[in-house]
């Protein structure tokens, strides 16, 4: 007759979840039916997140001692868990509550049934402190018209085969009915009412458990009136043995639509109990005056849709005076913030765990996230890594402090290389020009000039042309440089070799041996740059490792190998003409070309073997900046090392460009052992 009770554990959970209590005990009493409520709950519970701290039975009464009150006290005050469900027959919940309370359990928040409210109020000598606050589950009851009229109208003269009631009359009054066991100044007469009991102190409430006794007694007279309606109209006889039904008789009865007892609906039982259409959450609450009452303060509706099935007003909730935040807490471990992820602990129950940052490039945005989640590639996490920002796009542009300081710097030193190739192109017939080809140091100092434009490709946002350009340029014009120093080395070589008499070199000193020298080297480089534009050409990449928060804009070189190729061969190129220089220094050379071009060799090597290094160990804008600084400061070495003398002599010592003074010096030179 009484109604299903399987959605107070769903229930149960989705109060916890609401609340964030994922940290709680669970109590019942040392019986079958517990255990399966028990069992049933947690698995409940594990669905939704929530982790029980300790289960404990609840002893016999009879087996209730002082060391088991002092175990259960240390257990219950020692757990961090602050929520605990409690589940029981009505005997063993009553010698509970008389244990909590006289061991003074507080700051806990009892969750339970109905019935644990009634053992509380109708005990009215039991300290209730303890229990202040607590929730109940009640089967969602309506009023019964007159119900409380027809409590304070009962009496046992009234009702006098009532045998319950007397009892309940003499434990209330304090009076007996038997006055032959008690004085006669304490008999009871049978007419007294409850007006003159304390009202406080008795539950006039129609609660759950109640309107379920109610509604199967309904249920039975609705039923035995049934069936005696249809013995009437059988108009059946027989002796009063067989008017008199039996109780198996009434079953057919029982499976019956009948209305019910409230509402007048129509319910069916069918040999089976009813499923329950909502349950009411009440709070124990304690008035002024001591008084216990019960309040409404949600719903929960079994077979509503998920996010609508609880219905909770924290704003009439009471809660124990023992917590100091309302509404308390019960976790094992605090919420992981966002920007966090709960990382599991070994041999610890699922809700007891770390929270440990997120990895670098990843972001949680959620409380309690179980992981990370990582950042699109046009984005990064920020600071607190809740949430992922949009990378800015970066280049090394034009109008940026590096870019034009870059750009003033290589647009001077070309400008000087002009000038320096002005003044080479007047004074072209004085002998320091002539001296030393002067042919091979116009085509120089012109790739010096277009050596110190070509970084200026190197800056601004990079494009299919300009990334083609880029290196191919700069490995073309570089190498057509050192082949000029090259051949102007030879040159310096040759013409000592030549000057002796009867000298052989005097054929090797037309121009077109240092213009095929010039042109091979080239060539050769060209080559190396056109199967890596063939095969595996630069292109226009995004890089989003390089910088935190930013999306470098650079050149992809493609072939890597094809890259130091070009890098390798216009290094062999400087390293034999710093060989040849080197071994020429000595030579008899009026202007010391060959002593200049070996410091500046040294330089242009120093430049780009410190480059490597250092272009391998930076990325984005860093990296286009050192390339950048390496093409000049390596055409500067060799602008300043070797035209820079003889520009000083062509404008501040004109006395020392004179051939006489040019002969005079070879002259001695020959002659020195």
């Amino acid at each position: 007759m009484a109604p299903r009770g399987t959605a107070q554990q769903r229930g149960i959970a989705r109060l916890l979840l609401y609340f964030g209590w994922t940290w709680v005990s669970l109590i019942v009493s040392n019986n079958v039916q517990s255990e399966i409520f028990a069992r049933d709950l947690t698995q409940e519970m594990s669905q939704h997140g929530v982790c029980v701290a300790l289960t404990e039975r609840i002893p016999e009464p009879d087996y209730y001692g002082t060391r088991q009150v002092e175990i259960l006290y240390q257990k219950l005050n020692d757990l961090s868990a602050n929520v605990a469900v409690v589940y029981g027959d009505i005997d063993s919940i009553i010698t509970f509550k008389w244990v909590v309370s006289m061991v003074c359990v507080i700051g806990k928040v009892w969750i339970h049934l109905a019935h644990f409210d009634d053992t509380v109020i109708n005990n009215y000598n039991l300290p209730s402190n303890s229990f202040e606050g607590s929730l109940s589950f009640s089967i969602h009851t309506d009023d019964v018209p007159s119900f409380q009229d027809f409590l304070l109208a009962v009496n046992p003269s009234k009702y006098p085969n009532d045998v319950f009631l007397k009892d309940f009359w003499e434990i209330r009054l304090g009076c007996y009915f038997e006055v032959s066991q008690q004085k006669r100044d304490s008999t009871c007469t049978g007419n007294e009412s409850f007006y003159e009991l304390n009202l406080h102190k008795t539950d006039m409430e129609l609660t759950g458990l109640k309107h379920t006794l109610y509604s199967a007694m309904y249920k039975v007279a609705r039923a035995l009136h049934e069936m005696l309606l249809s013995r009437s109209e059988m108009e059946t006889s027989g002796t009063e043995d067989t008017v008199v039904p039996h109780p198996w008789q009434l079953h057919s009865f029982l499976r019956q639509r009948q209305l019910n007892a409230n509402t007048g609906e129509e319910q069916y039982t069918d040999g089976h109990t009813q499923s329950v259409l909502s349950y009411d959450i009440l709070n124990l609450q304690i008035l002024k005056m001591g008084t216990l009452i019960r309040v409404k303060i949600g719903e929960f509706k079994p077979q509503a849709s998920l996010g609508n099935d609880l219905i909770i007003n924290k704003e009439a909730i009471l809660w124990n005076s023992g917590f100091l935040q309302t509404p308390p807490g019960s976790v094992c471990s605090n919420s992981c913030l966002p920007g966090f992820r709960k990382t599991s602990l070994e041999g610890k129950a699922i809700c007891c765990y770390d929270c440990t940052p997120c990895p670098d490039g990843e972001i949680s945005n959620l409380t309690d996230s179980t992981h990370c989640l990582k950042c699109p590639v046009d984005e990064y996490p920020n600071v607190q890594r809740d949430r992922c920002l949009p990378k800015v796009m970066a280049f090394l542009a034009y109008d940026e402090l590096l870019g034009i300081v870059l750009v003033s710097t290589a647009l001077s030193f070309s400008l000087v290389t002009a000038l320096t190739l002005g003044i080479f192109i007047k004074h072209r017939n004085s002998p320091i020009v002539r001296a030393n080809n002067r042919g091979l140091s116009y085509i120089l100092l012109m790739s010096l000039m277009f050596s110190f434009l070509c970084s200026l490709i190197f800056i601004g946002r990079p494009s299919t042309v300009s990334c083609l350009l880029r290196q191919t340029a700069f490995g073309i014009i570089f190498s057509v440089a050192v082949a000029l120093v090259l051949a102007k080395t030879i040159t310096v070589v040759l013409a000592f070799r030549a000057t002796k008499p009867g000298s052989r070199f005097r054929g090797w000193m037309l121009p077109r041996v240092s213009n095929c020298v010039v042109l091979i080297c080239s060539l050769n480089q060209v080559t190396i740059c056109g199967v890596w534009l063939g095969t595996s050409p630069p292109f226009p990449d995004f890089n989003t490792q390089a910088e935190f928060g930013h999306i470098i804009l650079e050149c992809n070189e493609g072939s890597i190998t094809a890259f130091y190729c070009v890098l390798g061969y216009m290094g062999f190129l400087a390293l034999v003409s710093f060989t040849v220089a080197f071994l020429a220094r000595n030579l008899p050379d009026t202007f010391n070309e060959a002593k200049f071009i070996t410091f500046s060799m040294l330089v242009f090597c120093s430049v780009w073997i410190s480059f490597l290094p250092t272009y391998l160990n930076t990325k984005g804008k860093a990296m286009v900046a050192v390339e950048i600084f390496s093409i000049l400061a390596s055409s500067l070495g060799l602008l300043g090392c070797i035209f820079g003398p003889k520009v000083y002599v062509i404008l501040l010592r004109p006395d020392r460009n004179k051939r006489d003074q040019l002969l005079r010096k070879l002259n001695v030179n020959i002659k020195t052992p």
